[in-house]
């Protein structure tokens, strides 16, 4: 099914045709009762690689990604080391097309080593066989404003994008959650919403003076949803993703002390979740980005202020936004538009975000009326550390087709696919 209608796909040498060309179909799918859906994009995700393979490798988290219906990821820059180099992201890509189980993207460091001091090779990178296009600190502000105002000028001769991590850093030292009642009660630092706010608003404004493509990642507060609402109505050339956590978990869960809950930006206050599910509802937040941050069980196994921030996020995806969205006018076509065709668009990936005769056949198909508990010890990815463990959910990703070859077959990892091949069948 498609767009609630229901119809067929055909697959010829990795790309969508028209059904009636397809003489003869190598095989057959039977999705009936399914969704079928662009393959899903994702902008912002940590596979670890090189460097921190006890986390993740980008093998791991390819296969992570098939699971969840990605047949694109977005590797942030951090490391080891940092991603700032024409070597570093062709080391990535060449591990992405290696693994064969989804496209992996690489994103290349703003900032020499992510220090904030001097610009990384960013048209180096860019006219690398990589051809990278994002830019980000991940992990770290960049904080400096002419700095970020000169890397604004840079990329823009290029059409490229800064994504920044959105984190006054002198108004969020030593932060272990979110400031408010909760963090006051429980007597740990605060991160404030404003100090998020803050430096989105600098951006906005730097943005649309130098006229450059800016990307909000992670955006988690209804301050922030408002000032990109602001921004584009300006006509600023801004884009916003949000996690799937931040569309659904809230402060309230620090209670616990469990460190599965400690991310940056922190889990914020119920209003800022309503403000983040309207935001996507209504467009102002483009994409879902998953920020999934696998680690080690020696850093979340531990107290909370030891504990390393992140979740991981790309094998629930889907179930989670589903969930989060149920009370929002949200169906599936606004699901394909902020997880597939409006990421591909951002990213300029032609041959992904369409089922369109001509585009390459990646392609997901979800079963909407699953009922599925959540078990993080059954996912693909290195990382255990998913904060919906336990969570009933009713919708499960079923086949995902990467570039016309079947990666995952009724939930279960099939066999790689070098991107560059194809085959020729019917959906």
């Amino acid at each position: 099914m498609l767009g609630g209608e229901v119809r067929d796909l055909a697959i010829a040498d990795g790309r969508f045709v028209e059904v009636e060309a397809l003489a003869d179909p190598g095989r057959v799918i039977d999705a009936e009762g399914l969704i079928a859906l662009p393959g899903f994009v994702d902008l912002h995700t940590h596979l670890r690689e090189p460097g921190r393979e006890d986390a993740e490798t980008v093998l791991t988290g390819s296969q992570s990604a098939a699971r969840g219906g990605y047949t694109a990821v977005h590797a942030m820059a951090n490391t080891a080391p940092v991603a700032d180099t024409a070597g570093v992201v062709e080391q990535v890509w060449n591990l992405g097309r290696e693994a064969g189980w989804t496209e992996v993207v690489p994103i290349g460091a703003v900032t020499v080593g992510q220090q904030g001091e001097q610009l990384a090779e960013l048209g180096a990178m860019a006219r690398s066989a990589a051809d990278v296009r994002i830019f980000s600190d991940d992990g770290h502000c960049v904080a400096d404003p002419l700095l970020m105002r000169r890397a604004l000028e840079y990329v823009k001769t290029f059409d490229g994008i800064i994504a920044q991590h959105s984190q006054e850093p002198r108004l969020t030292e030593g932060a272990q959650m979110n400031e408010g009642i909760v963090s006051s009660e429980l007597g740990l630092p605060g991160w404030p919403a404003v100090a998020e706010e803050a430096i989105i608003a600098r951006d906005i404004l730097l943005a649309e003076h130098v006229g450059s493509r800016l990307h909000v990642c992670h955006l988690s507060t209804r301050g922030s949803v408002e000032l990109v609402r602001w921004a584009k109505s300006r006509g600023v050339a801004v884009t916003a993703e949000v996690t799937p956590h931040h569309l659904m978990l809230t402060d309230e869960l620090v209670r616990s002390y469990d460190p599965l809950y400690k991310v940056n930006p922190p889990l914020r206050t119920r209003a800022d979740v309503d403000a983040v599910r309207a935001g996507l509802a209504d467009g102002t937040i483009d994409v879902i980005g998953t920020d999934h941050a696998p680690h080690t069980a020696e850093h979340k196994c531990c107290e909370w202020t030891a504990a390393a921030m992140g979740m991981v996020g790309m094998e629930t995806a889907l179930a989670i936004v589903v969930e989060a969205m149920r009370d929002h006018d949200f169906g599936w076509s606004d699901v394909a538009r902020v997880m597939s065709s409006r990421p591909a668009e951002i990213s300029g990936l032609p041959e992904q975000g369409s089922l369109a005769p001509g585009r390459g056949a990646n392609l997901v198909l979800v079963d909407p009326d699953a009922a599925v508990r959540v078990d993080p010890n059954e996912h693909a990815t290195l990382g255990r550390n998913n904060p919906f463990a336990g969570f009933e959910v009713s919708t499960r990703i079923v086949h995902t087709v990467l570039y016309g070859h079947q990666v995952v077959a009724d939930g279960s990892l099939t066999t790689a696919h070098p991107i560059t091949e194809g085959g020729s069948w019917i959906v």
